[in-house]
């Protein structure tokens, strides 16, 4: 089983790379599209561009055409202004006169003001023409480059495909179709080291008996968060940064008890209120001058019971004199009566 773990670890760097190139290829030609595009659209501008320029040359045309009807016209009247004979006739020619003036200056002030316009569309068409040329050639390029690029990609992808084919050799089919389409949705990571209880590839505090299961490496188990597979490292192989994480091992699931297993059966832990009732109890130990003080005053106490007794015993003999009168007097009070 550690065999196929070893493997599992050096098919993965071959797919893991082998993939990102399949994606560097796949995305190659967008860089292309987006030339592609940018070309179009400056193709398409520029029949825009061009089909207005024509339009602006059409009505250029028009406007001379009828620019020199007017003039003819103007022409033609002032000839005629030697053969008038009444004053209607030269008001009324003169009218004509003035009519196809106006209309030759408007006709000119318009065809100015096309002319200019057709000019600057000439300037920006060429403009146009220059940057659709240039696009083109860098397309070539491009194009030029990608296949070049593609093609040695696809060489690299061939070379890494030989290499899986030569791990792959003796393991199972499922294993390896399971583990390849892990490495293809997780990034390039399927396998990933289980240290002390928590698996490297999602962070998640796995269940102890799964744990000794892995550790046991009597087959190969899949993390039940992340899909990855897992294969246990010993704490003496982790990382000095996995020590950070050393109180996360003693942490499991309900499977497990939980946080009840913090707490141990020995003394290292106690209770705020136990220490308080201990050091209120006559059993809590003191400190050596609390105990010199407690066997002075332990002293005085002797020594002042012992005087009591003394003063006790004083009172008793006072008093056994005391009942020896009484007798005494009893006595001779009997004699007095009987005489």
């Amino acid at each position: 089983m550690q065999d196929v773990i070893e493997k599992l670890k050096t098919l993965q760097d071959i797919l893991s790379e082998r993939y990102r190139i399949e994606q560097e290829l796949k995305n190659i030609p967008k860089s292309l599209s987006t030339k592609t595009e940018l070309l179009t659209r400056l193709k398409k501008q520029y029949i825009e561009k061009n089909e207005e320029y024509e339009g602006t040359r059409t009505r250029i045309r028009d406007i001379k055409t009828r620019m020199d009807e007017a003039e003819r016209d103007r022409e033609h009247y002032e000839q005629q202004m030697a053969e008038i004979k009444t004053q209607r006739e030269y008001e009324a020619l003169d009218k004509e006169i003035r009519e196809a003036g106006e209309r030759e200056q408007h006709l000119r002030k318009e065809l100015q003001r096309e002319e200019r316009g057709l000019e600057e569309m000439k300037h920006s068409l060429e403009r146009e023409e220059l940057m659709i040329s240039e696009q083109e050639k860098e397309l070539e390029e491009e194009q030029s480059r990608i296949e070049s690029e593609s093609e040695k990609k696809r060489k690299q992808i061939d070379a890494l495909k030989s290499q899986a084919d030569d791990v792959t050799p003796g393991m199972e089919e499922g294993l390896l179709f399971k583990f390849d389409r892990i490495i293809r949705s997780k990034e390039g990571e399927g396998i990933v080291p289980l240290r002390k209880g928590v698996c490297s590839g999602c962070n998640m505090i796995l269940p102890r008996q799964f744990v000794n299961d892995v550790r046991s490496a009597e087959a190969i188990h899949f993390c039940p968060y992340c899909s990855k597979i897992v294969f246990y490292v010993e704490d003496d192989q982790a990382s000095p940064d996995d020590d950070a994480e050393g109180l996360m091992d003693v942490l499991d699931d309900d499977a497990t008890g939980g946080l009840a297993d913090l707490i141990d059966e020995d003394d290292s832990f106690v209770d705020e209120e136990e220490l308080i009732d201990d050091l209120d109890s006559p059993l809590a130990p003191r400190d050596e001058d609390d105990d010199d003080e407690d066997e002075d005053e332990d002293d005085d106490t002797l020594v002042a019971d012992d005087d009591e007794a003394d003063v006790d015993e004083d009172d008793d003999d006072v008093d056994e004199v005391d009942d020896s009168d009484d007798d005494l007097d009893d006595e001779e009070e009997e004699e007095e009566e009987n005489e």
